[in-house]
Order: structure tokens, then C-alpha cells, then sequence
């Protein structure tokens, strides 16, 4: 979270200070009440001054698809470079559409039930600002991406976090249930999961959806990691469950799958009035999304299924070397079964505290991770305690330069 000067936020009181709420509910407030640096920040400035390799970031370091670059680039040239329609191009929209079709066999009417976001978050944002508000609860899994806190924060309900089980990071549905009230207005699920690259089954959404119903909930799942899934996994969108369509709105978006970050061209499919409702916030958050970027998006939706493969299987290759270099270094780590992201617990290194030992790393091997009760919420923080998330969404020779960097922690 960027913020200004401590004098600039100085306030006469605490009603004159809205950013407050949002500060301490993702942490970011210290014992005098004044904004910190996130965790994130602190280690991307210890990768700079030790010259670090740097996996404390979930970001690649090469771009996608060549197509899709090139797409992009003419349409620049063709002066692709005003206010697109605030819904999305309309072969954006049909492209998401048939991509919904294509891997998942949904039937979504691109006029009606598709917007186009800048990147999911403001789909998350838009969503849950339209939709909730105080007095409502909005369930999410622990650890979480941290901007679910922040935006739940800013739309007044509140977040009620049901952790996942380490070291599977599994989860407990009967917890889950447990978490539901008259007052869930939403269930926000990021599936696959990042930090922890956990995968919910088809049996475990589709309990999911039966709570949904029962107590009149709505589902939200965050699926940008839909086509990063590794070995025997496998991806089910929420539409695909019975009963889920109807009260479901599911976001996603190109920068992971494409290697495109930066661009910020994400979307969600929803029931019409679902989608009415988001959009009629989203028209004031950015009001629409970068025009020369939609089409060739819609070129990479439109990829042939090969290409989608040769993607994850360069990812999960990436994968394999940071696991192994994790396990050989002395980690107890298991394969992620999705995302960009390895959890590794440092106990059999020595280190109970995973904050501790993100600190030491730059220095004794020249590697930054971040820990995992960054994500995580106080109540929930002992759980998570020994464990760091490694991003491996890295060229190859980069993840073996950490790989070996890490072998000095056994000397």
C-alpha cells in the first residue's frame, strides 16, 4: 500500500483518517499507530541492497506469448488507444465467453454476463463494494492474498478467515461450515490458492455450494491461477458445480497465465444483474480498462489448447527445480500443486520462525522469500509460523542460481 509522508497523514482526528481502518486491518499500523512497510517491500529492498535473487515477488521475468505481444503492438499502431466501452470490447467479452465454453463447457452470454476489469483486483474490488457492506460477513480462507482484507476493510462487512490445515494446506469443510451465518453474504474462495498453491476439489466446491445455498450466500472465486495446475491436479470453475451458476461470480485474468502482469486485463462472468451491479461500481473505480491491451488478450484466450499446455508445463518444470532445491538445501516441502508459489517449512534448518529466517536468507544465501504469516491473520499466525512461500515463476536459470545459493544455509 503506497503511502505519503507521516506529516502529510497527520490528522486532527481519527474520522479524518478513513485510510486507518483499511492500514490496521492488513496490518500496517505499529504500536504508535503510524503506517509501516509491508513485509513485501522490506524484503524486495534487502534483494536490492544484497543483490539477492529475488522470489519474494510473484511476478515472471520473461513475457508470454509472442502473438499476444505482437497483437498488442498493432493494436497501438492501429490506434487502439482511447476509452474502450466500459463493459469491455465486445471481442474481449466473446473471446472470455468462449474460453468459459472451450475448458469448462459454461454457456455465458458475453452481453450480458461478462466484464472486462483492470486485473482481478478491481474485479474483487467492484464486486465486493457492490455487494456487501456493514453489518455482512465475507468468508475467506487463511492464509489469503492480502488485498481481500484491504478491499472487505473499505466495503465495512467483515472478513471472517477459516484457515487451511498445514502442512497439506488443506481444507477443513467442517470448519468451514462452522464459519457461515445469517449474516455470510459472501464466500470468497481464490482456487487455485495462492500462497499455498492448494487445489479445492470438484467434492469440496460442491459442499461449498450446498453452504452457499443454505444460508443464502454468494460465491466469489478467484481462479487466476485456472491453467497453472501441476501433475494429477485438475481445475473445476465454479460454474461447473450444480447450483453454483446462479449465485457465483468468478474472476479471473491474463497476467498469470500469459506472463503479462503488467497489463492488468482481467474479468469476471456472472448472472446478468450480478454483473449489472459490480459494473455500476467498476464505472467509478476506473471506468474502463487499457483499450490496446483487450484484443490481444482475446488473441491469447483464443490459443490453441497445445499452448496452454507448454505453459503450465514450463511453469511446473520451474517448479521442480525450486522444490528440489529447496528440499536438497534442507527444507521439508511438498510439490504446490498449483500457482506460482513453493510453501517451505524451515524447522529442519533450525528456524521456528519463518519471519526470522526471511531476514537472515539475503545475507547467509543470497535468496528472498517471504513468510507465510504475512498472508495470514494474527489469530491464525502460529499455525503458519515456520513457513516461507518461494515464487518459481522464474526463468530457469534464475530458480537454479537460487537453487544452488541455497545449499550454503547446510553449511
Amino acid at each position: 500500500m503506497a503511502m505519503t509522508s507521516h506529516e502529510d497523514l497527520a490528522p486532527h482526528d481519527e474520522r479524518s483518517q478513513p485510510w486507518r481502518h483499511v492500514a490496521a486491518a492488513v496490518g500496517l499500523l505499529n504500536a504508535s499507530g503510524q503506517p509501516t512497510p509491508t513485509i513485501f517491500a522490506e524484503m524486495t529492498n534487502l534483494a536490492v541492497e544484497t543483490g539477492s535473487v529475488n522470489l519474494g515477488q510473484g511476478f515472471p521475468d520473461a513475457s508470454g506469448p509472442q502473438i499476444v505481444l505482437d497483437v498488442a503492438r498493432q493494436a497501438i499502431a492501429d490506434g487502439v488507444n482511447q476509452y474502450p466501452p466500459g463493459q469491455g470490447l465486445a471481442e474481449l467479452r466473446l473471446a472470455v465467453a468462449e474460453h468459459q465454453r472451450r475448458f469448462y463447457g459454461l454457456d455465458i452470454d458475453p452481453d450480458s454476463e461478462v466484464l472486462i476489469t483492470t486485473g482481478a483486483t478491481e474485479a474483487l474490488a467492484a464486486t465486493l463494494l457492490a455487494l456487501t457492506g456493514p453489518g455482512d460477513e465475507v468468508i475467506t480462507l487463511d492464509p489469503c492474498y492480502d488485498a481481500y482484507t484491504a478491499l472487505i476493510a473499505l466495503s465495512g462487512a467483515r472478513q471472517v478467515r477459516v484457515p487451511l490445515t498445514p502442512p497439506t494446506f488443506d481444507l477443513d469443510l467442517d470448519r468451514l461450515e462452522q464459519a457461515f451465518s445469517d449474516r455470510t453474504r459472501i464466500v470468497l474462495l481464490n482456487n487455485p490458492h495462492n500462497p499455498t498453491g492448494t487445489v479445492i476439489g470438484r467434492a469440496g466446491l460442491t459442499r461449498i455450494v450446498e453452504l452457499a445455498k443454505r444460508f443464502d450466500a454468494l460465491i466469489v472465486t478467484d481462479e487466476v491461477y485456472e491453467h497453472l495446475v501441476f501433475d494429477d491436479a485438475e481445475h473445476t470453475s465454479i460454474g461447473q458445480v450444480p447450483g453454483a451458476a446462479e449465485r457465483s461470480i468468478t474472476i479471473s485474468s491474463a497476467g498469470k497465465t500469459f506472463s503479462v502482469t503488467g497489463w492488468k486485463i482481467g474479468w469476471l462472468t456472472a448472472p446478468a444483474h450480478l454483473r449489472q451491479a459490480v459494473q455500476a461500481v467498476k464505472q467509478f473505480l476506473t471506468f474502463t480498462t487499457g483499450a490496446p491491451f483487450q484484443p490481444a488478450v482475446a488473441a491469447g484466450l483464443r490459443l490453441p489448447t497445445g499452448d496452454y499446455e507448454q505453459i503450465r508445463l514450463g511453469l511446473q518444470h520451474g517448479r521442480d527445480i525450486l522444490h528440489d532445491g529447496l528440499v536438497t538445501a534442507g527444507f521439508e516441502s511438498s510439490p504446490a500443486a498449483a500457482s506460482y508459489f513453493c510453501v517451505a517449512d524451515g524447522r529442519p534448518l533450525g528456524f521456528e520462525d519463518a519471519t526470522e529466517l526471511a531476514r537472515l536468507l539475503p545475507e547467509r544465501c543470497g535468496v528472498v522469500a517471504i513468510p507465510l504469516t504475512a498472508f495470514a491473520a494474527p489469530e491464525h499466525a502460529e499455525l503458519y509460523r515456520p513457513y516461507l512461500r518461494f515464487a518459481f515463476s522464474k526463468q530457469d536459470a534464475v530458480l537454479q542460481d537460487a537453487a544452488e545459493r541455497l545449499q550454503r544455509l547446510r553449511g
